[in-house]
């Protein structure tokens, strides 16, 4: 008994000393990883940094909508800690409403340019988003209003379901051919790096999508529809007893991100000219892994978890030195994810929160 209980005692030293050692070695791997990616960087950028510099601007192009799409994601997530996978679907809305507005109702065409070509394309945009804000709204009154209190696999299921629902809406409109015209905005290159050049057309996403995302800030952080969706997002509760209208304020929270999610698809549309019904998977998915990659609820992470995977995205399809190749791209985003979470789990900027009520 006493030889029994002098091995145990001996043995709490070492067991103690076990997960540090699992801890260290985790880290150390990480850390290996994340020097190869950066050799595998510099390693281009020695070979052809004209094309690591071109590559690197497409690679916030794309992840400017990545991260518009990701902070309707993580709006919603820190209001009601709902993944809402409908977003996607409401993302392909903005890029199929786009398409009637621009080309069918107002006859934008390619080859156009000056103020006529701006105007429409801004009324697009304005269509677009108003359009997702209100279906978005429309989704959360329908849907997700009366499983507040129900079962998380109640509302997570539901969520499912309206994706199938707004996705197969599409089709039965537009059919389940792409919707396509030729380009849109001006292509004409604003500067040449070497043999590479950077068009006009990707400056255009950027200044319409920086003005959106510093927008979105001001609302959260300075008006009283912001600090009423965040103090509802702290505890609904509390909301209440100080006089917030709680069910306007998750309305307002899906209006705002669904207006979000209209702009990517506006800017989707005219930057690759063609959209589908099931445009919103693909689209919905990375948006999504950029939100948890960035720390879902965090609006900042969520932006720059789309900006990330627009990065990863370029480098893997336009750097020629051991590229694995774009048919690995989707592989990389999720190696990467779990890589993050592995040492974060809670993102890249997100932190623990609280249960709330």
């Amino acid at each position: 008994m006493g030889t029994d209980a002098r091995t145990a005692a001996s043995t709490q030293p070492v067991l103690a000393f076990v997960p540090r050692i699992r801890e260290q070695a985790v880290k150390w791997i990480g850390i290996a990883l994340l020097l190869v990616v950066v050799l595998w960087l510099i390693e281009n950028a020695i070979k052809n940094w004209h094309q690591f510099v071109i590559v690197s601007l497409n690679g916030v192009t794309n992840g400017s909508i990545y991260a518009l799409v990701a902070i309707g994601y993580t709006l919603v997530y820190g209001i009601l800690e709902l993944i809402n996978f409908a977003h996607g679907d409401v993302f392909s809305w903005g890029a199929m409403v786009t398409s009637t507005v621009a080309l069918s109702w107002l006859g934008v065409h390619g080859g156009q340019a000056g103020l006529p070509l701006f105007g429409s394309l801004f009324a697009a945009l304005l269509a677009a988003a108003g359009f997702c804000a209100l279906l978005n709204m429309t989704v959360e009154r329908v849907a997700y209003r009366r499983l507040r209190n129900a079962p998380r696999l109640a509302p997570l299921i539901t969520a499912i379901g309206m994706s199938f629902v707004l996705s197969n809406m599409i089709a039965v409109f537009y059919g389940f051919s792409y919707v396509s015209t030729n380009p849109i905005l001006p292509t004409g290159a604003i500067f040449h790096v070497g043999n590479q050049s950077y068009g006009w057309d990707k400056l255009i996403v950027l200044l319409v999508t920086f003005p959106v995302l510093l927008g979105l800030t001001f609302v959260v952080k300075q008006t009283r529809w912001g600090k009423a969706m965040r103090a509802t997002a702290q505890n609904r509760d509390a909301a209440r007893l100080m006089g917030i209208d709680v069910d306007r304020a998750i309305s307002f929270a899906f209006g705002l991100g669904g207006a979000l999610a209209g702009t990517g698809g506006f800017v989707y549309f005219v930057y690759f000219t063609q959209a589908r019904f099931d445009l919103g998977f693909r689209i919905g998915l990375f948006a999504f892994t950029a939100a948890v990659l960035g720390g879902i609820g965090n609006i900042a992470g969520a932006a720059l978890g789309g900006y990330v995977i627009g990065f990863i995205e370029n480098w893997n399809s336009g750097l020629t030195w051991n590229a694995p190749g774009p048919a690995w791209t989707e592989s990389l985003v999720f190696i990467l994810l779990i890589l993050i979470l592995v040492f974060r789990p809670h993102g890249i900027l997100g932190e623990t929160l609280a249960q709330r009520s």
